[in-house]
């Protein structure tokens, strides 16, 4: 994420300096049904663990380490380690940097993954994931990139497989990292809702992984409320456990208008703090849709009520002190 490239529900492989704040305008429907429950976890080891209330904080290779509110999260996942198409990865940036996370984390109960892809890598997912001995490399690949940087697991974020063949690849690759990572946390990150893209997802996957990651914004309807309702009815009506579904909200804005401008959480309130408590506000010239505090807190309510977690887009673009999605989020979570 980088110069940013957004797709419906996905995150950019190469946004590190520019990620951007939200946008919700007016009420819109009320939060859906509470999923169906399905099979057992596959992972005996984090089935009493998937029981508490998940915040999963995105973070990029770009965050100011000091900024990281561990006390506030239980899950961090590293942004992004790249796939190629046979089954390596590409070297990522500053590896000390996610040492030194890992082992800060340790002190807290924060566990740490690492997210693998992001948008814009959909071509060497489906290379790789199509032959038996790329996925073997890869899921070998990524077991060795686990344990040498004590990570508690990994975030699949293939943007997307497709109906058909490449769903039943994902399936496979989904299966073999199960076996290789027995007692580690695999997840995977998926599109809001429907289309072809949610398809892709196959049913049989909700039991290999842990949890799930709905990004539940970005496209025309960016971080509505109504994008938050149907993304639950749709994941939900696919069979997805509510303990296993965590909803994503956005830290960023999308602006009106042919270039999609965006502008992080922590830019809109530095123009002007008042903006923290509005869910459109005016920048550059340019009308800006985001979520605010409040819409973070609702969402936040809401999940708490039918879903297993919430996790957010990014990190690195939340504002500091009052003005905290996260410090929202997590207040709101721990409430009394």
């Amino acid at each position: 994420m980088g110069p940013m490239r957004f797709h419906a529900g996905g995150r950019s492989a190469s946004v590190c300096a520019l990620v951007a704040a939200l946008l919700v305008s007016g009420t819109l429907p009320t939060l859906a049904a509470s999923a169906t429950q399905a099979a057992p976890d596959a992972n005996p080891r984090l089935a009493a663990a998937s029981e508490p209330f998940r915040i999963v904080a995105y973070a990029t290779e770009g965050i100011a380490e000091s900024t990281i509110p561990y006390g506030q999260l239980t899950h961090i996942n590293y942004s992004f380690l790249i796939p190629n198409a046979d089954g390596t990865f590409k070297p990522i940036n500053n590896p000390g940097k996610l040492k030194n996370i890992v082992a800060a984390a340790r002190r807290h109960p924060v566990r740490v993954n690492i997210a693998v892809g992001g948008w814009g890598w959909d071509s060497q997912f489906e290379e790789m994931a199509a032959q038996a001995v790329t996925r073997t490399a890869f899921v070998t690949n990524l077991q060795r990139f686990i344990q040498d940087f004590d990570l508690d697991g990994a975030d699949i974020d293939w943007e997307y497989p497709d109906p058909g063949q490449s769903s039943k690849n994902f399936l496979a690759l989904v299966r073999e990292l199960r076996t290789a990572l027995a007692g580690k946390i695999l997840t995977a990150a998926v599109v809001a809702y429907g289309d072809g893209n949610g398809l892709g997802i196959p049913a049989e996957s909700f039991a290999l992984l842990d949890f799930v990651n709905v990004m539940t914004y970005d496209g025309p309807d960016h971080g509505s409320l109504e994008q938050f309702n149907r993304g639950l009815s749709y994941w939900s009506g696919r069979g997805l456990p509510k303990p296993k579904t965590v909803l994503g909200v956005p830290f960023y804005s999308r602006a009106k208008g042919p270039a999609g401008e965006t502008a992080t959480f922590a830019r809109l309130v530095a123009a002007n703090p008042a903006a923290a408590q509005t869910n459109t506000f005016e920048l550059a010239g340019l009308s800006h849709r985001y979520n605010s505090i409040p819409m973070i807190k609702l969402k936040t309510r809401a999940a708490m009520e039918s879903a297993g977690g919430i996790m957010f887009w990014v990190l690195d673009a939340d504002a500091p002190g009052e003005f905290s999605l996260v410090q929202a989020i997590h207040q709101t979570v721990h409430a009394r």
